[in-house]
């Protein structure tokens, strides 16, 4: 038995001789409340070496970032039902519902078929063809917490409609029908989640506008619907930029709606901060309008875009993209702790979906943060003796970051990179090495487990290696739901 766990029987054994001489009332009494307020952080992809090496970048070995400081800490272990390496349906479904299912699947029985979509007139696979009686709903956390009264939001900064955010409000046999996704997010509409209750969703905000609107208007949506004018109508307060989104008083919107962009919304080091709004911004506005439920609120916010710049093997967006991710932790905390200062009331867990197969080299010496004239982490190894560049078989110097596949693998001797250099390493759209080679853009996920951070009521009960269903309940019952 580990120190926290002898702790803990300790209590519960002092617990029950205190409670042997009182009426169960007073020992209900006694136990504290569940937290009012849930804030679940998803980030996407963020595996325990990407979340190592953005360390580095932002503020070199020795710093912490706010994930670092979570007081309780655990490893969870991502498989999936019918893959030893999951992808974002199923792993992300299982943390919302408990339930291990195939991969493609969102929020759907074990039992469920991932069958492909069919493809549209303009060669688009968004046309439903999951078939009869091919697996029932899992209900999620945020249903759970719509049955009970509490406000409910998602924040992305993919598509909303993507496999993430899709798996808190949505069942579906497979994930590319985003069509059907988003019709599930629009109550009373057809296609509508009714387990979300009348009002449905309280907060929406990322991207993915095109599965939103009719394709006569840009979208692509056959059915001639268009979402937004229907979500209006329900009493959405509706933001398409970051100057309407700022211009929103929270304190006077019931539900909010935003939709930033046509597909994802940017990477962090390309975004237009006049257009799109950070996650850091959407996380803390989404807090004060789901704050005008005295009940309480379940809010899920995803970093989606560190899970797609590691699929383009591009290590610095996807390093850039988990300190924005970061960023929004820490102001969703600071935020918290405004009025409720020793987060009694107050949740918050933070963990990864799945990891991906980036690597960090070599015997290197230790680089400190990323910074102008510095590549830092995503520079060359260097030797932690004398500081030269150390070279492969080849003679030809490797940077620190590689990946286990990716587009960007040397065909035979690597001897003619023998002048590559940091400018290189270190640019936004270098694509580090891998050992496999893939088509562009399809790096894997990894197996591996994921980290995951918890602070506030509650937060004591993550521990140990624990699966990815195991979540669900430990969330479920901290929150009383």
């Amino acid at each position: 038995m580990n120190h926290k766990n002898f702790f803990r029987a300790a209590v519960g054994a002092a617990a029950a001789v205190l409670f042997a001489g009182c009426s169960s009332n007073d020992a209900a009494e006694a136990l504290p409340a569940p937290p009012r307020n849930v804030i679940f952080f998803l980030g996407d992809g963020m595996g325990l070496t990407t979340l190592t090496a953005a360390r580095i970048y932002a503020v070199g070995e020795d710093g912490e970032l706010t994930i670092d400081t979570l007081p309780e800490t655990a490893f969870v272990k991502t498989f999936s039902n019918d893959a030893q390496v999951t992808d974002s349906a199923p792993s992300m479904a299982a943390y919302m519902t408990g339930v291990k299912m195939n991969n493609e699947v969102l929020s759907m029985s074990a039992d469920t078929l991932a069958i492909d979509p069919l493809i549209d007139a303009n060669g688009n696979k968004l046309l439903n063809n999951c078939g009869a009686r091919n697996g029932t709903p899992a209900t999620t956390l945020v249903e759970l917490a719509k049955a009970k009264g509490l406000s409910a939001g998602v924040v992305t900064t993919t598509r909303v409609t993507h496999a993430t955010p899709a798996a808190t409000y949505s069942h579906i046999c497979h994930r590319d029908l985003e069509n059907d996704i988003a019709a599930a997010a629009v109550p009373g509409g057809a296609g509508y989640n009714s387990a979300l209750g009348a009002n449905g969703l309280d907060v929406l905000l990322g991207g993915g506008k095109q599965f939103f609107i009719p394709a006569a208007e840009g979208g692509k949506r056959s059915d001639g619907r268009n979402l937004i004018a229907e979500m209006k109508a329900k009493q959405y307060t509706y933001a398409s930029n970051a100057s309407e989104f700022k211009a929103i008083d929270a304190s006077k919107a019931d539900r909010l709606l935003g939709l930033f962009t046509s597909s994802h919304m940017s990477y962090e080091l390309d975004r237009d901060a006049a257009k799109e709004p950070s996650l850091a911004e959407m996380t803390t506005k989404a807090m004060d309008v789901l704050a005008r439920n005295s009940k309480g609120y379940f809010l899920m916010v995803e970093g989606g875009r560190i899970d797609h710049a590691l699929h383009e093997t591009t290590a610095k967006k996807a390093l850039q993209d988990t300190v924005a991710f970061d960023e929004a932790i820490k102001a969703a905390l600071a935020k918290a702790k405004i009025s409720d200062p020793e987060l009694k009331n107050t949740l918050i867990v933070v963990t990864a979906d799945h990891d991906h197969t980036l690597v960090l080299n070599g015997y290197a010496k230790r680089t400190g943060k990323t910074v102008a004239g510095n590549a830092g982490v995503l520079g060359l190894v260097k030797n932690y003796v004398s500081g030269a560049t150390e070279k492969d078989l080849d003679g030809a110097p490797y940077s620190i970051i590689g990946f286990g596949n990716g587009e960007n693998r040397t065909q035979g001797s690597r001897a003619s990179l023998a002048g590559l250099d940091e400018s290189v390493t270190g640019a936004a759209t270098y694509h580090q090495e891998a050992v496999v080679r893939m088509p562009a853009g399809s790096e894997t996920h990894g197996g591996t487990d994921v980290f995951l951070g918890a602070i506030g009521n509650g937060a004591d009960t993550f521990s140990g290696t624990i699966d990815n269903t195991k979540v669900f309940g430990l969330v479920k019952t901290a929150a009383g739901l």
